[in-house]
């Protein structure tokens, strides 16, 4: 297999080694071969992983564009899931405290039944409807969200605590949940629908981070079964999370030390923007 290209091969013996070879790391077995400017690209996006779920939610998109243009596509986001755990972990570790877990109770069931329906999306969809459908998501999720926030600065009432339990915090996180089991099955891009969500709910930023992180910690792991079961994860895929998962830890650090330095505007606008960016990516690629 050519060095100097992102590939995926089956049928070769699993677990092999990564070695140097000729510039790039390539797989003994034939199964991976990427240069050390392609490891060097994931190594970046891992350590945005770990940033991502400590200080900015939704920047992760960024991630899963670059991981999409090193790596097979749909294969792309086996590697990347577990990569994702580890800086659920870490989040967990950071800001359990601050989880608003009624938030979760009510987000889980469709969460759940969204899932069901990516599994069923990824047994037929290639990576075009992939990416439009979930590039489509985000930008309209963003739409909604910034509309939304306007209104309530017009009427002088924004939120600045999470929704009150009744019928329509019912239905919007029903909707929401729903959309993001089905974007985080597909393309591990639930992050922004929910950090939309969190932010049209009234989270402060505290808040916003410990429930997103218990959420996704959860969430991430409930999906295992369903990526081994479509061959989205295997031995292969656990071997380069195992050299990349060491980039997911300075990048936690890092965000931990840059969150208290954000303020609550600048945090909303780099979560909304980031979505942006990765909705805009997904359809223009």
């Amino acid at each position: 297999m050519p060095c100097g290209s992102a590939a995926w091969s089956a049928g070769h013996p699993i677990g092999p080694c990564l070695r140097q070879a000729r510039g790039g790391l390539e797989s003994s077995g034939g199964m991976y071969t990427v240069t050390l400017w392609e490891f060097a690209a994931l190594a970046a996006a891992s350590i945005l992983v770990g940033f991502s779920k400590t200080a900015v939610s939704g920047a992760n998109t960024v991630s899963l564009a670059i991981f999409a243009a090193v790596l097979p596509a749909r294969e792309s986001t086996g590697v990347l899931l577990p990569l994702l755990i580890v800086g659920d972990l870490l989040a967990v570790r950071t800001y359990r405290r601050h989880a608003h877990w009624g938030t979760l109770v009510r987000l889980f069931p469709a969460v759940a039944a969204g899932v069901v329906v990516g599994t069923v999306f990824l047994l037929w969809a290639g990576d075009a409807e992939v990416r439009t459908s979930i590039g489509a998501i985000l930008l309209l999720m963003a739409g909604v969200t910034v509309w939304r926030r306007r209104a309530a600065a017009r009427a002088e009432t924004p939120a600045t605590t999470p929704d009150a339990d009744g019928a329509g915090a019912r239905l919007k996180a029903g909707s929401y949940g729903v959309l993001g089991g089905f974007t985080t099955m597909v393309a591990n891009a639930g992050g922004p629908v929910m950090s939309l969500y969190l932010l049209s709910a009234g989270f402060r930023k505290l808040g916003f981070l410990g429930t997103s992180a218990w959420f996704f910690l959860i969430v991430n792991v409930a999906k295992v079964p369903f990526s081994v079961g479509l061959g989205l994860i295997d031995a292969r895929s656990l071997l380069l999370d195992a050299l990349l998962a060491l980039f997911v830890l300075p990048g936690a650090y890092i965000g931990k030390a840059c969150v208290d330095r954000i303020n609550q505007r600048l945090f909303e606008r780099l979560v909304i923007g980031a979505t942006v960016l990765g909705g805009l990516q997904l359809l223009l690629r």
